[in-house]
């Protein structure tokens, strides 16, 4: 099985060259996707020119800042034609650890789906304030009452999808584009009743960089669940 990891990037020019040597060390058997939205910074460019030296990292240049959905739903859509058979999300921030994609590697062997949870045993997160932590947890109770989705982090965004999942997703109706997203994608993917296992991580918040985490993008996860549940069912 061949897969790619897609990480969008806005401003991590701090993180990119070390995120892209460990991701493609920890297996001969992915290619990396960097996903760039025209980073201020110059992230797309330090991608491009490792790109250019290597041929297992790909380079996607969008226009502008245009949102983390968005930015996933092109990168799955590149995977497919390129014929991937498995596509992993992944920040760019080593809030997800690469060492951990051997273990997804394993698991989709067997599953449809594979998420990497920080809720399956305990509470399984690194230098986030309270606060923070209180959202996200009760955050993923909500979402789980409201959809009647069974998976513990709802909006985890460290996951592994085989490519039939993909194929069978309407990835031009999705509706969500910031943590919405991953709640989004995983509502459709238990509908359409695809095997779904968590496996767990230990997620650290961001050494480098700031965080993407704003009130819209929580309200827009608060109204999402509402419109998945109550909404037409046209993916």
């Amino acid at each position: 099985m061949k897969g790619v990891v897609v990480v969008p990037t806005y401003n991590e020019r701090e993180n990119i060259e070390e995120l892209i040597e460990k991701t493609l060390s920890t297996s001969p058997d992915i290619d990396i996707l960097i996903v760039d939205d025209n980073s201020p910074d110059g992230t797309g460019e330090i991608a491009e020119k490792i790109a250019k030296e290597n041929p297992r990292v790909k380079v996607l240049h969008r226009p502008g800042k245009m949102g983390l959905g968005s930015a996933y739903v092109e990168g799955f859509k590149w995977a497919l034609k390129e014929n991937y058979d498995f596509v992993m999300e992944m920040d760019a921030d080593f809030s997800h650890n690469p060492e951990d994609i051997p273990r997804f590697i394993e698991k989709i062997k067997e599953y449809d789906l594979v998420i990497g949870s920080r809720y399956t045993d305990g509470v399984s997160v690194v230098n986030w304030p309270i606060s923070r932590l209180l959202l996200s947890y009760f955050a993923n109770i909500y979402a789980r009452t409201v959809t009647g989705v069974p998976i513990m982090d709802l909006t985890g965004g460290f996951k592994c999808f085989r490519r039939e999942v993909l194929e069978s997703i309407n990835l031009d109706t999705i509706m969500s584009d910031g943590y919405a997203f991953q709640i989004e994608m995983n509502y459709r993917a238990y509908k359409k009743g695809f095997k779904i296992t968590e496996i767990p991580i230990i997620f650290i918040e961001r050494r480098a960089g700031s965080s993407k985490m704003s009130k819209k993008i929580v309200w827009e996860a608060f109204w999402l669940v509402w419109k998945l549940r109550f909404g037409r069912k046209n993916f």
